[in-house]
């Protein structure tokens, strides 16, 4: 693995010498960067398959690799705009007495740079990252994760039904996805076992909105599955995000919580990185954040995946990426992230 990072790094480099023109750059940057079919991408999907002992050393070598691969490319960038602005220049074309408002250039929303924050995270740690469609079956989002049409979680998740005859019972019906946890089963089913998986994405729900509701909103789903997994992994890997996320003086404590798809559940919060959890506004005096929810896979959703709960057991976690941007940003109205006003967007 080491070796094919190094092959990649000087591989790329020595294309993006010989480059002649941006379309081609363009071209460059979706081979080792797109993210389903990008060669860098894939290795570090293979992360997952690598020692324990090994990875982290990985993860920094490829996390130095992407660095140099994207500088090279921006500063190829900025030669092809240098002989364009020349180009201009010789043949007369620009005029400089006409005036033109100032522009800024875009940026990644703030919801956006917390789910590359994570996702790089999770990489590094070997988790692979997935996708899932956001019109989903009512089978995958509630059903195979232990919540038939009876259960009373059902009443918790008011639901965005596509076809009100289906759900009568003339079929099967769709609905537009509650949470990113309906991706686990088909991630069980695709890749089987041992697993290490993140979705993040986007979900919805039937809600009346307000400051504190709204309804769609980001996740991100997490989950491991393998041989002899239990409650000390799943705090490990928990307390080294919110660690990422928060400092390395963050503390992670759990408290038990029912969840369908998960046996036994939990809530989990983190020291309030305000006050440090002395007590504040923002964790209401109590000096915590709660941040995911979180237990052990239940052993229906393991059968719904093909997978043997005698032979494997597995953790879940659910981070709602919507929260940790209103909690990092102290955002007190949740509308102001969908808004789309660019006063508010700025700031970031």
């Amino acid at each position: 693995m080491e070796i094919k990072l190094k092959k990649l790094k000087e591989q790329a480099l020595k294309e993006i010498n010989k480059i002649k023109a941006s379309k081609e750059l363009k071209e460059l940057k979706d081979k080792y960067f797109s993210r389903k079919s990008g060669e860098l991408s894939k290795l570090l999907k293979d992360l997952k398959d690598v020692a324990d002992d090994l990875r982290p050393k990985l993860g920094a070598l490829a996390n130095t690799a992407k660095i140099e691969i994207e500088a090279a490319i921006d500063e190829k960038m900025k030669e092809f705009s240098k002989t364009a602005v020349v180009e201009m220049e010789k043949n007369d074309w620009l005029d400089t007495t006409v005036s033109i408002d100032k522009y800024r250039l875009g940026h990644l929303h703030p919801l956006t740079q917390i789910q590359y924050q994570l996702e790089d995270i999770f990489s590094a740690m070997g988790f692979m990252t997935l996708e899932g469609p956001e019109l989903e079956s009512d089978y995958f989002n509630f059903e195979a994760l232990n919540i038939p049409s009876w259960h009373p979680a059902r009443d918790m998740q008011d639901t965005f039904y596509i076809d009100p005859s289906a759900v009568a019972g003339e079929g099967s019906p769709l609905l537009l996805r509650t949470q990113t946890s309906s991706m686990q089963v088909r991630a069980m089913l695709e890749y089987g076992a041992p697993l290490r998986v993140v979705v993040p994405g986007r979900c919805f729900r039937n809600e009346a909105t307000d400051v504190r509701h709204e309804h769609t909103f980001y996740q991100l789903e997490g989950f491991m599955v393998d041989k002899n997994i239990n409650f000390t992994h799943l705090k490990g890997v928990l307390e080294a995000i919110a660690k990422a996320l928060y400092g390395d003086e963050t503390k992670v404590r759990f408290r038990p919580k029912y969840y369908p798809f998960v046996e036994p559940g939990v809530n989990g919060e983190v020291t309030c990185f305000i006050c440090q959890g002395n007590g504040c506004k923002l964790c209401k005096n109590t000096g915590w954040l709660e941040i995911f929810g979180a237990g052990m896979i239940h052993p229906n959703v393991l059968k719904a995946g093909k997978i043997d709960p005698e032979i494997y057991t597995g953790f879940a976690f659910g981070f709602g990426l919507t929260r940790l941007v209103m909690l990092k940003y102290n955002i007190d109205d949740i509308r102001l992230l969908q808004s789309g006003d660019l006063r508010f967007l700025n700031q970031f």
